[in-house]
């Protein structure tokens, strides 16, 4: 059956397909658009099925804030055009709003159901690589932060002992700055305690062998205060709290929010954090 350049045009405007795809599944189909659309759809889901195994080191970052809950979610593709495309812009953000929205804490089938219909469409392999969050109790403020076309994106939470300063515009600066922080430095740990253990001990191995004609002929306790040394240098370099402030390298991130405490009177402080960078594994 032929079939018109408007049934084509207007099947496209409906399902995203190429001319070519939406010809083909009007023809199959004898003209029916709901049988053409049918048609589509299962011929684009067993195409992303065999995209499935295809390199997607590219993608996008979307942040979403709503009342005390926030979230931070990575899509993954395989090309940065995609990741650029208005189609896999608009759904990741819908896909993110939705999941905020309901305070999930994991996507779930609607989720993936979306991301099936956007994968049809732009014919690349896509995955929900990554999903944080946040929550916000009393006197806590969570700020959010997209840098470089959602090459980079920052969630931080912070927490004020007076929940009657919580509103305050310095508070809501501060919040920020560090997510500018965040952005610019990826610290790897929030602060000392929560840096992994195994991972401390490993770093120490590796310094004591790469910086070992340092500890040649030394005293144990002097290479002992040495390679203690070589760890706090590491920590101030990984750990949020310890690094310079990205707005006054004189000072560190934890002393920045004690200014700004002692300018409100109350104790101010980062509580938590999420960061997030394309092709950058967590």
């Amino acid at each position: 059956m032929a079939v018109s350049p408007q049934d084509v045009k207007k099947l496209r405007e409906q399902t995203g397909a190429g001319f070519g795809d939406c010809k083909e599944a009007l023809e199959k189909a004898g003209g029916d658009f709901a049988a053409a659309e049918k048609f589509l759809k299962e011929k684009g889901l067993a195409s992303v099925a065999k995209r499935a195994g295809r390199t997607a080191n590219e993608g996008r970052v979307f942040t979403k804030l709503q009342g005390t809950f926030a979230g931070l979610l990575e899509i993954s593709c395989e090309t940065d055009f995609v990741a650029r495309n208005g189609d896999f812009v608009t759904t990741g953000q819908d896909i993110l709003d939705g999941m905020v929205k309901n305070s999930q804490k994991e996507p779930g089938a609607t989720e993936d159901a979306k991301l099936k219909d956007l994968a049809i469409k732009t014919k690349e392999n896509l995955s929900l690589k990554s999903y944080k969050t946040l929550s916000a109790g009393s006197g806590e403020v969570i700020q959010d932060y997209i840098h470089g076309e959602g090459r980079i994106g920052v969630l931080v939470k912070v927490k004020v002992a007076d929940p009657a300063k919580v509103s305050d515009p310095k508070i809501k600066q501060f919040a920020f700055d560090l997510a500018l922080h965040a952005a610019a430095f990826n610290p790897a740990y929030l602060n000392r305690d929560k840096v992994n253990a195994g991972y401390l001990k490993e770093q120490e191995e590796i310094l004591r062998v790469r910086d070992a004609d340092q500890l040649v002929g030394k005293p144990e306790n002097v290479a002992a205060n040495i390679m203690k040394g070589k760890i706090e240098k590491l920590l101030k370099q990984i750990c949020f709290v310890d690094q310079p402030f990205v707005k006054d390298d004189k000072l560190t991130v934890a002393q920045a929010a004690d200014k700004v405490g002692k300018e409100l009177g109350t104790k101010v402080e980062l509580a938590d954090y999420a960061y997030c960078q394309i092709g950058v594994e967590a």
